[in-house]
C-alpha cells in the first residue's frame, strides 16, 4: 500500500474510532437506556457492515423512527469527516463500522456482514468482521 492511501486508512481509522465513540452519546437518554439501546440487546436492531443500523426484526414504530434518526445524524457525521480526510462518505461508514464490530457489539447483540445474515455475538470471543477491514 503506497504511504498516502496509508496516511488515508490511518486517518480514517482515527475519525471512525472517535465517530463511534461519539454515537454511544448519540444514543444515550437523559432517563437511561434509550429505544435503540434496549431494541439492540433484544436482538431487533443491530449494527451492519455499512456503518448503518438495521432491522433484524420488525421493530415497533417508535424503534423505527430513532434508528431512522441516527443513521440520518450518522450519515451527516460521516459526511462532514469524508470532507475533512479527502475520503468518500463510504470509506467514512464503511471504517467506522470496522471499528464498531471490533469493539461495541456486546453479547446478544445482531450484526449484519456483507453476506446478508444477520447473526447474534454468542460468548465473549471476537465476533467476524468484513474482510475489508483486516
Amino acid at each position: 500500500m503506497d504511504r498516502n492511501k496509508t496516511l488515508l486508512t490511518k486517518s480514517l481509522l482515527a475519525g471512525a474510532l472517535s465517530l463511534s465513540l461519539a454515537g454511544g452519546a448519540i444514543m444515550a437518554s437523559a432517563q437511561g437506556v434509550s429505544a435503540i439501546e434496549t431494541a439492540k440487546s433484544q436482538g431487533v436492531i443491530g449494527e451492519t457492515w455499512e456503518g448503518y443500523i438495521d432491522f433484524a426484526k420488525t421493530p415497533s414504530d417508535a424503534v423505527r423512527d430513532e434508528v431512522e434518526a441516527l443513521n440520518i445524524k450518522r450519515r451527516a457525521a460521516y459526511t462532514q469527516l469524508a470532507s475533512q480526510r479527502g475520503a468518500t462518505v463510504q470509506e467514512v461508514a464503511l471504517k467506522t463500522a470496522c471499528q464498531i464490530f471490533a469493539a461495541k457489539i456486546q453479547v446478544g447483540q445482531a450484526y449484519l456482514l456483507p453476506d446478508k445474515i444477520w447473526r447474534v455475538r454468542e460468548g465473549a470471543s471476537p465476533i467476524a468482521r468484513p474482510d475489508y477491514c483486516n
